[in-house]
């Protein structure tokens, strides 16, 4: 399962952070060398980038959507799932008995994060795919213990639960400078401040959403942005029985089954489809070849389905499949195989009791060789 954040904002809303305790105190616009125009906010104590908008958001799912339903076979990029039903869905899946993986990460980080704040004692934390934040908040209680703690940067696509989740670490972290950069990690990691001692977090078993080939340009841009002292945390489910991870991703009282049929449910609202959305039975297999858990949705009826925005109509058979999300599992060896390519060294590597989880330092090895996303 994917655990990006919640993309909230609906096609052609204003592209503000919301601001109704009108604490801000300046706006700006800049180009970020690219020719990108990239906006700037300071509230009190955030400090928030944007290098999405509101607007991005219904050009990029016309995109997805065209060039996924031409493909052969067809499939769409899992961060679809998220409107604000998808992520109540998702808080929903973490709590089920069935889906391990973020209380194992969760009790990884209870153990260990003093440790981690003692391998790396950062000045910045970073975030990618940062949400609420309420994970990280381990991580920053250890650095702020170590002594020199002073920024959190915190990064992802959903500007208002960025915003929310920045003021309430401010609250609870009064010293705390927070750094809010409103991006996606698969393209705008050139963008994060750099400057310092820095952490860059990257939790929740999120890469394995990446196919080999594309893990491997995002660890070595992401190590095109880090100096020698900067260091890498990061998260991955491990392979274990496969009827276990089968079961973590189609449970019992089908809230996965309903938050992998939310993507059709965003297509039809904001590109006027009309997915049939009990027209398509979730699918859960386990793909021994690739080392990944797959989510479809299978056509159980022929259907013709029609995108008023795209002027697209597709047919889908029965049994025909839509692929919706990728899930890698790895090996400890595995890990540390696809770091060295990357340019990284792991440092130390802690998992949970019953070895379902990985939590791994990397530290800077090589000359980085990849241009920056």
């Amino acid at each position: 399962m994917t655990p990006r954040t919640p993309v909230t904002t609906p096609a052609g809303a204003p592209d503000t952070a919301d601001t109704d305790d009108a604490d801000s105190t300046d706006g700006t616009v800049s180009t970020d060398g690219t020719g990108t125009v990239a906006e700037a906010t300071t509230f009190v104590g955030l400090t928030l980038d944007r290098h999405v908008h509101a607007s991005d958001r219904a050009v990029n799912l016309a995109r997805d959507v065209l060039s996924g339903l031409a493909a052969n076979p067809r499939e769409l990029p899992p961060k679809w799932f998220y409107d604000a039903t998808g992520g109540m869905l998702f808080d929903e899946i973490t709590r089920l008995p069935e889906y391990y993986s973020t209380r194992r990460e969760r009790a990884i980080l209870d153990d260990h994060a003093s440790d981690i704040a003692a391998a790396c004692p950062a000045d910045t934390l970073v975030e990618l795919g940062s949400g609420t934040s309420e994970k990280t908040r381990l991580l920053l209680d250890a650095l702020r213990a170590a002594g020199g703690l002073r920024t959190f940067v915190a990064f992802d696509v959903d500007e208002s639960t960025l915003a929310q989740a920045g003021r309430s670490l401010i609250a609870a972290y009064p010293n705390l400078a927070v750094h809010a950069v409103v991006g996606d990690f698969e393209q705008h990691l050139s963008h994060l401040p750099s400057g310092g001692r820095r952490l860059i977090a990257f939790l929740g078993g999120t890469i394995g959403n990446m196919r080999p080939a594309k893990r491997g340009e995002f660890l070595r841009a992401l190590r095109e942005q880090c100096g020698s002292t900067d260091a890498l945390l990061l998260g991955t489910d491990l392979v274990k029985d496969p009827d276990r991870l089968v079961a973590a991703y189609d449970d019992g009282a089908g809230v996965t089954a309903a938050f992998n049929r939310n993507i059709l449910t965003v297509i039809n609202r904001e590109l006027g489809a009309d997915f049939n959305i009990r027209g398509f039975a979730h699918v859960a297999q386990w793909n021994a070849a690739d080392s990944w858990i797959e989510m479809r949705l299978r056509a159980v009826r022929d259907q013709r389905v029609t995108i008023d925005s795209l002027a697209l109509a597709v047919d889908f058979q029965r049994g025909d499949d839509l692929l919706t999300e990728i899930s890698a599992k790895f090996t400890r060896g595995g890990i540390t195989a696809e770091l060295a390519d990357a340019g990284w060294a792991v440092a130390q590597q802690w998992t949970d009791p019953e070895s379902d989880f990985a939590v791994t330092l990397a530290t800077p090895s090589t000359a980085p060789t990849a241009a920056p996303i």
